[in-house]
Order: structure tokens, then C-alpha cells, then sequence
């Protein structure tokens, strides 16, 4: 057992790799009280005023205490960010860590200007960490990109997957757990999908260029890919709860 979960672990891309280590040693971390969440989470004032920059990361680390709902989590992390790098961003982890930088900025500048909006602004100051959100985002990026792969939701029913950020909103709504999180990572997402996706059809122009700095920090294969139409077929989902429908394998 030991050797097929390290078997799984070192055949994972770097990006996804790297993203659930550090997701989890930070996890770990605060759970035994080697590091307090207080250090992790995002304040603006403490970034301006003390210059405590890394708090615009840590903040994308710690996803809560460790109970059940974490393991989803990190099995909702695994599961798309792998299928991601996999798939849609293979032979290009420049450009998928670029993705991440980029969602991590839209959601971190959506934090703080909601912050400064009246009437808004106490539910915005609620938001300490930002870690669901960009796993969301992970989520309707490939839906966007695998619309038409079939799954079922506690083999209840079936749809397809361009509504599994729907179907996964939905249930955060039925369980009664916040959705601010989960419509963020949706907004995120769908501004990265229409500026690299919709907007360079149109115009012919690509305004999410990967700066030349960060492909220098990755070495890629020059791979080029024809997406299948069950291209990441098999994936699972939040709480286990939403799987490819069988028929389709």
C-alpha cells in the first residue's frame, strides 16, 4: 500500500505535486501547532504596513483543519489540478503555472476591492483564506475545457460536465456551507477561460501571453496535443460525491 501511494505520488505533474505538499505540510502544520493560522492568512493591512508579503501566498496553503472535509478537498485539489497538467496543459507548465498566478491575483484583487465596497465589505473581510477558491477555479477551467464528458451526482442523476460547477454550487447551498468561496473560484475561472480562451477567437489576439521570465523557469517538452472528447474521462469530484457516468466509459 505504502509503495502504490508513493508510486502515485512521484508520477504526479510538478505543478500539482508541489501545490498538494505544500497544501498539506501546511495543513499538518497548523493542525499540530508548528505554525498558526494567524501567520497564514490574507491581511491586507499587515502586507501594506508590515510587509508581510507572503501572506498573499499562505493564504492559498492552508485549507482548514484536518477532518473529512480536507481530504475531499485535497482529492478535489489531486483530481483536477493533475487532469489539468495532464491534459489540457501538457508540454505547457509554464502556462499552467501561470494560470494559477493569474487566478490567485484575480481572487486576491477581488478580496480587497470587495473589501472597500459598502454593504459588502464585512462578508469580503470574512474571507482569510483563499485555497477553495483556486481549486474551484481549477474545476470550471477544465469543465470549460471537457464540457461534454457525462457524470452523475450520487447516481441520482446525470449531466454534463460543463454544469459541474453548478451541480457542486448547488450542494455547498443544501449543505449549508458558504458559497462565497465557491462563486469566486466560478468568477475567477471564467475570467481566465474568456481572456485565453473566448477572447483570442474573436480578436486574435492573446492578452494571457505567458511572460517570457516564467517559461524560463520551466523546461517543457514542444508537445502538441489533440484534445479528445473524453479527455480526462474518469475524474471524480467534491465530497466524492459527483463521478463520470459509466455509460460513457
Amino acid at each position: 500500500m505504502a509503495q502504490a501511494v508513493e508510486e502515485w505520488y512521484r508520477q504526479m505533474p510538478i505543478i500539482t505535486r508541489s501545490y498538494l505538499t505544500a497544501a498539506v505540510v501546511t495543513t499538518v502544520g497548523c493542525t499540530l501547532e508548528i505554525i498558526s493560522p494567524y501567520h497564514l492568512y490574507l491581511n491586507p493591512k499587515l502586507v501594506v504596513q508590515h510587509y508581510e508579503i507572503w501572506r498573499l501566498v499562505t493564504n492559498f496553503l492552508y485549507f482548514r483543519k484536518m477532518d473529512l472535509d480536507f481530504l475531499f478537498h485535497m482529492f478535489f485539489l489531486a483530481r483536477y489540478c493533475k487532469l489539468l497538467e495532464e491534459n489540457s496543459f501538457r508540454g505547457r507548465t509554464a502556462d499552467f503555472f501561470y494560470m494559477l498566478l493569474f487566478g490567485a491575483t484575480v481572487l486576491t484583487g477581488i478580496v480587497l476591492i470587495g473589501g472597500m465596497i459598502p454593504y459588502i465589505s464585512e462578508t469580503f473581510a470574512r474571507i482569510l483564506f483563499l485555497s477553495n477558491s483556486l481549486t474551484f477555479m481549477m474545476v470550471y477551467v477544465w469543465s470549460k475545457h471537457n464540457p461534454f464528458i457525462h457524470m452523475s451526482f450520487l447516481g441520482l442523476f446525470t449531466f454534463t460536465a460543463a454544469y459541474l460547477p453548478w451541480v457542486l454550487l448547488g450542494f455547498s447551498i443544501l449543505v449549508g456551507s458558504s458559497t462565497w468561496v465557491d462563486l469566486l473560484g466560478m468568477i475567477a475561472g471564467h475570467v481566465y477561460y474568456f481572456l485565453e480562451d473566448v477572447y483570442p477567437r474573436m480578436t486574435g489576439r492573446r492578452p494571457l501571453k505567458t511572460p517570457s521570465f516564467i517559461k524560463a523557469l520551466f523546461a517543457d517538452d514542444n508537445v502538441v496535443v489533440a484534445r479528445a472528447p473524453n479527455a480526462g474521462l474518469g475524474a471524480g469530484a467534491r465530497f466524492g460525491a459527483v463521478v463520470p457516468d459509466p455509460q460513457d466509459q
